[in-house]
């Protein structure tokens, strides 16, 4: 079962009211277990260079079953997935794509957040997978 509309739309709002709280406007999106984009939400005034970012986060996350910020850890050099981010048409491998899972733990989906720090993606990512 993959995430569904309803549902993304739920998990944009809690990220939404994250970003809001924090004051970062931030480009959101949810991509289902395939990896193809359900919702994708731009606050007013984020960063037009930030689309991309934030559905590649999401794809990313969803591609390897692992925020994209553990995929920077092991694609540092030297590491085991060194260059990793040149597969795939291009993955973003900091942290800000957030794997969701459902109630059984089942991996249903993705969300990918960008406009702010690495870290405040983070947070409005995590804050919207929360929702699920």
């Amino acid at each position: 079962m993959s995430v569904t509309l309803e549902q993304a739309e739920q998990l944009s709002k809690a990220a939404k009211e994250k970003a809001n709280a924090i004051g970062v406007p931030m480009n959101i999106a949810i991509v289902d277990e395939g990896a193809n984009l359900v919702a994708f939400h731009r606050m007013d005034n984020a960063w037009l260079g930030s689309i991309d970012i934030a559905i590649k986060k999401a794809k990313t996350a969803r591609f390897f079953d692992m925020n994209s910020g553990e995929i920077g850890k092991l694609s540092q050099p030297g590491g085991p997935l060194y260059n990793i981010e040149h597969s795939n048409g291009g993955l973003i491998s900091f942290p800000g794509g957030v794997v969701l899972k459902d109630g059984d733990g089942k991996i249903v989906g993705a969300i990918g957040v960008s406009g702010g720090s690495v870290d405040q993606d983070h947070e409005v990512a995590s804050a919207g997978a929360e929702a699920l």
